[in-house]
């Protein structure tokens, strides 16, 4: 009997110490109702991107490039890096209203679709300093594309929402791109 019982000591001290332990440990978080900011905000915003990969003084540059994988001329793989003016027109000259900053890979095999990644960081206006996240997949062909708004800084903490990307003019490899943005916050 005293053998079985110093056999089973040592289960039922482990036992009685992980009942003390989680007894005596805080909780890593913690859920309380939140108090503070409220989204109430719905804004529209309409700009134009300049994706200028060509001449003296390019915005987005080639960053990587993987070996050919198919037969399509595709370019599946190639990583861009880009601080890309926003503008309230089409036209380059027009008023910069902030910038496009982030990178955007060719994640198709067959087609010519990109993931994108950017930050929206405004420079005038309302909403000077504020940034807008943009992550998701652009068909470039496609008419219109919608590419998800995950969060922002400034006015746009909390922001969520969509952009809709629209091509406004394509010459050799540089794009304008057409953005109407809506988000909640």
């Amino acid at each position: 009997m005293a053998k079985r019982f110093l056999i089973l000591l040592p289960l039922f001290s482990t036992i009685l110490l992980l009942a003390v332990t989680v007894t005596e440990s805080e909780a890593y978080s913690t859920t309380t109702p939140f108090q503070g900011y409220k989204p109430e905000c719905f804004t529209h915003l309409h700009f134009y991107f300049h994706d200028v990969i060509t001449g003296d003084k390019p915005t987005a540059i080639k960053v990587a490039e993987a070996r050919p994988t198919n037969s399509l001329n595709v370019n599946f793989g190639v990583i861009m890096i880009a601080d890309d003016p926003l503008t309230e027109g089409p036209d380059p000259s027009s008023k910069v209203v902030g910038r496009a900053q982030g990178m955007y890979a060719s994640t198709a095999m067959k087609d010519i679709v990109f993931t994108m990644v950017f930050n929206l960081a405004f420079t005038e206006g309302e909403f000077n300093g504020s940034t807008l996240a943009m992550y998701g997949r652009n068909d470039i062909f496609s008419k219109v594309r919608e590419m998800p708004i995950i969060g922002g800084t400034g006015a746009f903490r909390f922001a969520r929402g969509y952009a809709q990307a629209k091509t406004y003019k394509i010459v050799g490899l540089d794009a304008v791109v057409e953005y109407n943005v809506f988000i909640w916050h």
